[in-house]
């Protein structure tokens, strides 16, 4: 059993770790994976990063100008659908997030439903594609795509 002091000293390096972590920010190092990102942040996984580079490349949109745009629609069958493209440049009141030379620009109405969510790249034998892992999403359909919150 801890004696007070000992709670105390416990409690006051859970706050130290509680508070790096807030200060945290998102960047990438090659060959490493991202670094935790702050909860109220999106992250992405090496394997998406890999598909997002490619991706643009392939559409011809340089990474100092353009960058994946997130974002969340009304529709699909549980009422909101994820929004995933490529766009020339951030908006006037984008949240952006720097992931070495990718930038992914969120608008803030989707941001209230994407904040802490994971985007992945998986492949298996019955489908390949980007996956939005979103703890905001209640529900979601069986495509992967539509989510209630």
């Amino acid at each position: 059993m801890l004696d007070e002091a000992a709670l105390n000293s416990l409690a006051h390096s859970l706050r130290l770790v509680a508070h790096s972590l807030i200060m945290t920010t998102v960047t990438e190092q090659p060959g490493q994976l991202p670094q935790t990102a702050p909860a109220k942040s999106i992250q992405v996984t090496d394997k998406a990063l890999v598909k997002v580079r490619s991706a643009m490349a392939k559409e011809g949109i340089s990474p100092e100008q353009g960058g994946l745009r997130l974002g969340v629609q009304g529709g699909g069958c549980s009422g909101l659908s994820y929004n995933i493209r490529f766009d020339t440049q951030p908006r006037e009141r984008d949240r952006i997030f720097q992931y070495g030379d990718v930038r992914v620009f969120v608008d803030p109405k989707s941001f209230i439903y994407l904040h802490g969510m994971i985007l992945d790249y998986q492949e298996t034998l019955m489908q390949q594609g980007f996956v939005f892992v979103n703890p905001q999403a209640t529900k979601s359909c069986g495509c992967g795509t539509s989510f209630s919150a």
